[in-house]
């Protein structure tokens, strides 16, 4: 089966094409994506009327880069998997009707896919894991930690109360007057800082020990920027700092996670998986217990087109297919 992708949750558009005959497995013709980040960099972060108008230039284009780079034409392709949500409203419409207008012309199924699900499986498009598995999810719209029992049952074991991780990134960013987005910056300038430096905060949730919360930190960087009197830390040390807080507490319950649910493997997705010292650190972390780390090549660590045709293959090659009248929704639930 000839699976078209298409994703547009935020401020990415991207398309990919995948040839897959069983759940789990994969052939990448094509992944192709339409970064934004020049677009809302002079605004410090996302603007959604933003995101959603550039993804009515470049939908088309995407999607025919896509299949040209496969090899193939839409004649071809024999079912599209498309994000209906979670994500901004306006950005998820644009690739949704798009993704409609084509399975209708070409009398061909269509599903809608969940985009969280779609990171949940997004590192089976390069490693044979086994179920069930934990997964901690972590980017800038969400920070989550998820058992992957089987195709379409996942259970959720932990969630952030306010800031997901990426978002924590990227305000912190803007308060160092580093530009946008946070996370690539950050990540490169702690490499030569002192993660020692300054003593951060780590949050606790109480009685919510595999729960995150990250506004404490941001407030902590923001608040000894505001009293340093002109005496502020050296960039690369309060990057590096602000950064061991942050991968600190996204370890612990990840690891305390995969122990008492004893799960063999843990796989480490989402745009801030492209961190290369929580990469580091988790790697460390769960090896100690004997267990393997599994985390996604950079490309498919951000939004992909690829990972929503995984996610929705399961279901097409069940012979299961959703109604033309399928919506968008920003806070759909996984």
């Amino acid at each position: 089966m000839l699976i078209l992708g298409i994703e547009s949750s935020c401020d990415d558009a991207a398309a990919a094409v995948i040839e897959t005959a069983r759940p789990g497995y994969a052939t990448i013709k094509s992944n192709v994506v339409a970064n934004q980040d020049d677009v809302h960099r002079a605004y410090g972060g996302i603007v959604p009327e933003l995101a959603s108008r550039s993804h009515l230039i470049t939908i088309t284009p995407v999607i025919e880069r896509a299949l040209s780079t496969a090899g193939c034409t839409m004649a071809d392709i024999d079912a599209i998997a498309v994000t209906r949500g979670p994500g901004l409203v306006g950005s998820l419409l644009v690739g949704l009707l798009c993704g409609k207008g084509i399975a209708q012309s070409l009398g061909i199924p269509i599903v809608g896919v969940n985009h969280i699900e779609g990171h949940l499986l997004a590192p089976m498009l390069e490693h044979e894991i086994a179920m069930p598995y934990l997964a901690l999810v972590v980017s800038g719209g969400h920070t989550a930690l998820f058992v992957v029992e089987d195709f379409g049952r996942y259970r959720k074991l932990g969630n952030t109360r306010d800031d997901a991780a990426g978002e924590a990134f990227d305000k912190v960013a803007k308060l160092m007057g580093l530009g946008y987005p946070g996370g690539r910056i950050i990540d490169d300038l702690a490499k030569a800082g002192n993660v020692k430096a300054i003593r951060f905060p780590r949050a606790h949730v109480r009685n919510a020990p595999m729960d995150f919360s990250f506004s404490g930190i941001k407030t902590a960087v923001a608040t000894l920027l505001r009293t340093s009197n002109g005496d502020t830390p050296r960039s690369e040390d309060l990057a590096a700092s602000f950064q061991e807080a942050v991968v600190d507490m996204l370890v612990r319950p990840t690891v305390a996670a995969a122990i008492e649910v004893g799960a063999d493997t843990v796989a480490l997705t989402g745009g801030v998986a492209a961190n290369s010292r929580l990469r580091a650190r988790l790697a460390h972390a769960v090896e100690e217990t004997g267990r393997r780390l599994v985390a996604p090549s950079l490309k498919y660590c951000t939004d992909n087109a690829a990972m929503i045709a995984l996610a929705g293959s399961y279901r097409l090659l069940r012979g299961e297919s959703d109604s033309l009248r399928i919506d968008a929704e920003a806070n759909l639930p996984l």
